[in-house]
């Protein structure tokens, strides 16, 4: 469903993802693990048309999408949900979760159908709907983040350390939520830090290290492999 062929990116004389390949079949869910400043954010706005890619190609269902526009990417269904949330604090749930269906908004039977799906699965939202985003809890405002998300009909939903910050028992109901998303059929990339969690939940994971990926395998290999245990999960 996509494919990375040498993708660099470069700000300025910097490279920060360097001869980046990457396959990721329809219907799996994949972990990609990195410390801080690995590369992983600036890997997700390439593939989602924010950041322009110096070198490679970015295909998607085996169409080349590379330097496409966010909304264009949108359109085929590679959506992101970002580090931090990014919500309109002061908009209430409710407007935040519409504006994800932003490029939808021409059929709207099918957007108020998504909407109530999203909201079944998220029971809080649908009792706080009318409250300003800003006013949750963290691990609520992080249902509005992959509500919105999940409005724009994701086939590829990319989730950027959507456990960041939050309690261990919301870090537990989120990544419940991931797989449920994936067992529905949406393809799955997901950042993180929080390498045990998510290796529990993903069939396969990369690892990158200072904008190279730098290891790939199933979860059993990568559970198994000292360096990767060392580094992200610890005895």
């Amino acid at each position: 469903m996509l494919r990375l062929d040498r993708v660099d990116v470069c700000y300025g004389s910097f490279k920060a993802l360097d001869a980046i390949d990457m396959d990721i079949a329809a219907g799996e869910l994949v972990v990609l693990l990195g410390a801080n400043g690995a590369g992983k954010t600036t890997l997700f706005n390439a593939i989602s048309g924010l950041h322009r890619p110096s070198a490679g190609r970015i295909n998607v269902d085996g169409r080349d999408m590379t330097g496409a526009k966010p909304s264009a990417l949108v359109a085929r269904g590679v959506v992101q949900c970002p580090e931090g949330r990014k919500l309109f604090p002061d908009m209430s749930v409710l407007k935040n979760l519409w504006l994800g269906g932003y490029v939808h908004r021409a059929d709207k039977r099918a957007m108020q159908t998504t909407l109530d799906g999203i909201l079944s699965m998220f029971p809080i939202l649908a009792e706080k709907k009318h409250e300003a985003a800003g006013s949750l809890s963290g691990g609520q405002q992080q249902m509005v983040a992959i509500g919105r998300a999940l409005m724009g009909r994701p086939r590829l939903l990319m989730l950027d350390e959507p456990s960041l910050g939050l309690a261990p028992l919301v870090v537990k109901q989120v990544f419940d939520t991931v797989r449920e998303i994936n067992a529905a059929g949406t393809t799955v990339l997901l950042a993180e830090q929080n390498a045990y969690a998510a290796l529990k939940i993903a069939s396969r994971a990369y690892v990158i290290e200072n904008g190279r990926l730098t290891l790939e395998g199933d979860r059993e290999a990568m559970l198994g492999n000292e360096a990767v245990r060392k580094a992200y999960i610890g005895a």
